[in-house]
């Protein structure tokens, strides 16, 4: 008999199956608050660029068209104040794809490193795309606890700020200079970075590109996560490695998402006017959620709420608020074992269904 293979594990959203089926019996329906999938509209005129560039019939260029490149570049240099040529900048189809394989292409660049270091509470799929590569994930959460035999195996640190789950903002400027000091490449994802609370928004590349790279999704900046548009920008060498990499294995977003991305990319109201909407929703359910006994405070970032629940029991709690409000959140071990105890709720639904949940508890 052959020695088994790998095994996929649930995915961690399937475990929820019965707590949806329990909200869905509602009159109304699920509320559904575990998942992080916009549901406000994207701009008319984004939609229209879709439908319209012409580009339909050729394959687009898989770092990514010049317009799309340059677009990326620009709203860098307005949001964070950092210039970045478009040379310096390559698509990829959203970015958990991105997270998921670049471990994997690193490792063929440096294969006598095999240890992935990311936050112990975290996107799931950074521990995993450490897995489907063979390499070893090691959860951080104080580079300066990281022993000198992990600094010298670590293939990548992995940095997100504003947090998923948590909201909390990493100080970027720090783990770039680690990463720097221990010939360590850091990855930080930033996808949240225009829903920044507390102060403005950075990115990693405010500390130079050297061994750092950014990445940037247009699904929850623009609500266009069924398009699969984002890129990645920062160390030239490593854009360009990865950029050949990828060209290699056919990585391309259609030339119609970056016409669309274009846009998106190019307008900023839209987005002021989202975060307004973050924020509002923010600030009513936290009031829900402190009313059935949680604790919670607003994040530093993010349109997630990271809560205690009431007595330290998050699947319970989970159920409770399914079975009584027709509501569906995420328990926090979903994003590591030391997510225990709390849960994470993502503000994607319109204000009229989070009132709905707050009548339905009563």
């Amino acid at each position: 008999m052959s020695p088994a293979g790998f095994s996929p594990p649930p995915y961690p959203y399937d475990r929820l199956e019965p707590a949806k089926a329990a909200a869905a019996a509602h009159e109304g329906g699920l509320v559904d608050l575990s998942i992080g999938t916009p549901n406000d509209p994207p701009p008319d005129a984004v939609v229209a660029a879709l439908a319209s560039s012409g580009t339909e019939r050729g394959y687009p260029p898989s770092i990514g068209s010049k317009g799309f490149r340059e677009a990326a570049a620009g709203w860098m240099g307005r949001r964070f104040g950092v210039e970045v040529g478009a040379d310096h900048v390559a698509a990829c189809v959203g970015t958990k794809e991105l997270v998921a394989n670049v471990v994997g292409w690193l490792r063929l660049r440096t294969p006598d490193r095999d240890t992935v270091l990311c936050p112990s509470v975290a996107y799931p799929t950074y521990e995993m795309g450490a897995i489907l590569a063979g390499c070893r994930p090691l959860a951080v959460d104080d580079l300066a606890a990281v022993s000198d035999d992990d600094a010298r195996r670590a293939l990548c640190l992995w940095v997100n700020s504003p947090a998923n789950p948590t909201g909390a903002l990493a100080d970027l400027g720090a783990a770039a200079a680690w990463g720097r000091a221990h010939g360590v490449p850091v990855l930080s994802d930033e996808c949240y970075a225009e829903f920044t609370w507390d102060g403005l928004p950075h990115t990693i590349l405010e500390h130079g590109l050297e061994g750092v790279l950014a990445v940037h999704s247009l699904s929850k900046r623009s609500n266009l996560a069924g398009l699969r548009a984002g890129f990645y920008a920062g160390d030239p060498e490593l854009v360009h490695y990865l950029s050949e990499v990828r060209k290699h294995a056919g990585f391309m977003v259609p030339g119609p998402v970056q016409a669309a991305a274009i846009v998106a990319l190019d307008d900023d109201v839209h987005v002021d006017e989202q975060r307004e909407r973050y924020l509002e929703r923010l600030w009513f359910f936290a009031d829900v959620l402190r009313a059935e006994g949680a604790k919670v405070d607003l994040p530093g970032g993010s349109f997630y709420l990271w809560a205690e629940a009431p007595g330290g029991d998050a699947w319970g709690f989970t159920d409770d608020l399914a079975a009584r409000g027709g509501v569906l959140v995420s328990p926090g071990d979903l994003y590591g074992p030391n997510g225990a105890g709390h849960v994470r709720v993502a503000l994607v639904q319109p204000m009229d269904r989070l009132r709905l949940v707050a009548e339905r508890l009563g």
